[in-house]
């Protein structure tokens, strides 16, 4: 959710009574300093911070929530570790992402309060196993005990009742809320996220660090250079640095990187987040009524 879920966002989602998450991994720290009292002025609800730990900033990031109280924190990109044990001491619950068993053993031997499993089908930054959700969430619901959090291809109510069924106590959406009207992707991702069909988006860089993308000059670029057996040398250099604002904050539909996941082919609509959520939760609601029904 770079360059899409800052203060309006995440306030948004809060107020609507989700948890919303401010993404710091586009921000400098006093960017992100400014999102967080921004946040606290527009709800009185929970919200949180995520934190990819690999970031130049991480540290800074740290301190920076310590100091503004943010109650909650979701780490990635990195070792539970790391962080868990110093977060908890300062009063902050931490939620680890990962993708795969083995860190899921690792966050709950690290203490994390909940795991997020992120399958194959999250948009953004991915998992190099390319275990699907449906796959993921009851693998790793056998060797933890800690509250799961379902996330990859989850945007509707349907897909949260799912994703329970599986074993989650809860789900995390992205895509779903970039084409929110309180998102900060420019107006023309969001566009292309709301005209994207099932099989526009690809998992691709697979030599650098997966990420699934729509499908566009861009991405045709990195296929190229693939194909002909370029080195990780030459595909760090056609990367550059940049790409993802360029394509998804400023607006270049062919030279930047356009992150979202699978579950574009199901969104249709740019809407309020408070909408969003509602009609996530009504379609979850509708659809245990249904289950219900059915006679096994």
């Amino acid at each position: 959710m770079i360059w899409c879920s800052g203060w309006k966002l995440a306030s948004a989602v809060s107020n609507a009574g989700g948890l919303g998450l401010i993404g710091s991994g586009s921000m400098i720290p006093e960017i992100l300093r400014e999102h967080i009292r921004k946040c606290k002025a527009a709800t009185n609800k929970p919200f949180g911070v995520n934190i990819p730990l690999l970031f130049p900033h991480a540290d800074e990031f740290i301190k920076i929530v310590i100091e503004e109280k943010v109650k909650i924190v979701f780490t990635s990109a990195g070792n539970p570790a790391k962080w868990t044990s110093f977060l908890k001491d300062n009063g902050i619950k931490v939620v680890h992402v990962i993708a795969n068993v083995k860190f899921a053993k690792k966050c709950e031997e690290a203490g994390v309060d909940a795991i997020v499993a992120e399958g194959f089908e999250a948009g953004g930054h991915n998992g190099k196993e390319e275990t699907t959700t449906m796959v993921l969430i009851p693998m790793i619901r056998e060797v933890v005990s800690v509250p799961l959090i379902a996330a990859g291809g989850i945007g509707t109510g349907r897909g949260m009742l799912a994703a329970m069924a599986l074993g989650a106590e809860g789900v995390q959406i992205g895509s779903r809320f970039v084409a929110s009207e309180e998102s900060s992707a420019h107006p023309d991702f969001k566009q292309k996220v709301i005209e994207a069909k099932d099989g526009d988006t690809q998992l691709t860089m697979k030599r650098l660090v997966p990420v699934r993308l729509i499908k566009n000059k861009f991405f045709n670029d990195v296929e190229n250079l693939e194909m002909q057996g370029a080195s990780v040398e030459q595909l760090s250099e056609l990367l550059g640095k940049g790409r993802a604002c360029k394509g998804m904050f400023e607006g270049d539909m062919d030279e930047g990187e356009l992150e979202i996941g699978q579950i574009s082919g199901l969104i249709k609509e740019i809407k309020p987040a408070g909408k969003i959520v509602e009609e996530i939760m009504n379609e979850f609601q509708k659809a245990k009524e249904e289950l219900s029904e059915i006679r096994l």
